[in-house]
């Protein structure tokens, strides 16, 4: 199912790009205002949509809906896994917090801060 929403996803941006290549500049025609005498006001005639800007929309429309069909699957294929942090805790093989007390290193049972007395033990 993912395979084929990636797929409408990828065709959906390359008609995009197509459909906006072809379009033509809102600018295009100032010229004709000017002297040519094709247009009728200074910046084109702003009539209804046509053809191409429809089909822009729907492919908008397309994509936009497969990126949040993409989203949405991405999330819940990871849901119940740890954090980033976590992982890169497990991997690295560290404990999360110093072993032998509390966060900040002190000690904590008396006699363990004595350093001759931990000589001989091998940490966990």
């Amino acid at each position: 199912m993912e395979t084929l929403i990636w797929s409408v996803h990828i065709v959906a941006a390359v008609i995009i790009i197509i459909l906006i290549l072809l379009q033509q500049g809102k600018g295009a025609d100032m010229g004709a205002a000017f002297g040519s005498g094709a247009s009728g006001s200074l910046f084109g005639a702003s009539g209804s949509a046509n053809f191409l800007s429809r089909m822009t929309a729907l492919a908008t429309t397309v994509f936009f809906i497969t990126s949040l069909t993409l989203t949405y699957f991405s999330s819940d294929s990871h849901s119940g896994e740890e954090s980033v942090m976590q992982k890169l805790d497990m991997k690295s093989g560290e404990a999360a917090a110093p072993a032998g007390g509390d966060k900040l290193g002190t000690p904590d049972k008396e006699g363990e801060g004595d350093a001759a007395s931990r000589v001989g033990e091998i940490p966990e």
